[in-house]
């Protein structure tokens, strides 16, 4: 009976210690987007908030404005301003930027994020978006490594709306001279759209998947006071850190409402929106 309980207690010493080393042990997270996930320093908010409770989780990004995920893989950034690069296509044996990221760290969590619109259009997604991960999760040299899909929102454009691009960027061997989104009548269809188009490419991809488009539904229908757009499309200082404590909880499995962490936010503000990214 006193070895059976001398080994029960070994265990939990054991089982203590691991926990206690997963805890500590440093974890890597790239952000790979535009400027949806870099507007009003979101990733550095996110790191704020982890130094809070997990300092051992680390954020970086590799964000360019109006960069597609295809764009990350293929483009070389020639010169950029505040409000935009310029870029050609990469020649034989040359690595863009994100491409010399991906390589740099064993990445322990890497979040995906391309643009609303890119989604939406059935051709764009199925080429160009699911090509564009499946390419980036070979360049990922740790085979533990959790991808995220950042499910982004719907944009301010009047209803009803719809999006389309010239086929001819998508692939040449689409047959008709522009590919669209279906027609959008309001809200409620434009963020059951929104998620749907995610879903799917979350499950073609095996990816993980945060839910950003439901929560900003959720303040535009419920606290229509508090305004989370800069603009048509991208969020303001309210929307960033809506973002931000969405993947606080996603990365750390603990609840954002119970961080001191306010940033530049009203304390009141800062509340309502942790309450709701749980």
């Amino acid at each position: 009976m006193r070895n059976f309980l001398l080994i029960i207690l070994a265990f939990a010493i054991t089982s203590c210690k691991f926990q206690k080393t997963q805890a500590t042990k440093e974890l890597n997270v790239l952000f790979i987007g535009n400027s949806l996930t870099y507007f009003y320093d979101m990733p550095q908010t996110l790191q704020l908030m982890l130094n809070e409770t997990n300092p051992n989780i680390k954020i970086d990004q590799s964000t360019n404005p109006g960069q597609s995920l295809s764009g990350h893989l293929s483009n070389i950034i020639t010169s950029r301003t505040e409000n935009g690069i310029s870029t050609r296509k990469k020649e034989e044996g040359e690595q863009t930027e994100t491409e010399k990221k991906l390589a740099k760290k064993k990445w322990d969590i890497v979040i995906l994020q391309t643009g609303t619109v890119s989604v939406l259009i059935p051709e764009n997604r199925e080429v160009k978006v699911n090509k564009a991960i499946s390419e980036i999760k070979t360049l990922v040299s740790n085979p533990n490594c959790k991808f995220i899909l950042f499910n982004t929102w719907p944009s301010l454009k009047e209803y009803p709306k719809q999006y389309c691009y010239p086929s001819s960027i998508i692939d040449n061997e689409i047959d008709k001279d522009k590919s669209c989104s279906p027609t959008i009548e309001n809200l409620e269809q434009e963020i059951e759209l929104i998620n749907k188009s995610y879903d799917l490419v979350a499950e073609k991809n095996s990816l993980l998947k945060s839910d950003n488009g439901t929560k900003y539904y959720e303040v535009l229908t419920n606290y229509p006071e508090i305004e989370l757009y800069e603009d048509s499309s991208h969020p303001n200082k309210y929307g960033a850190f809506l973002n931000a404590c969405i993947f606080y909880q996603i990365l750390t499995d603990k609840k954002a409402s119970e961080l001191k962490y306010n940033g530049e936010i009203e304390p009141k503000i800062a509340g309502i929106l942790k309450a709701i990214a749980k």
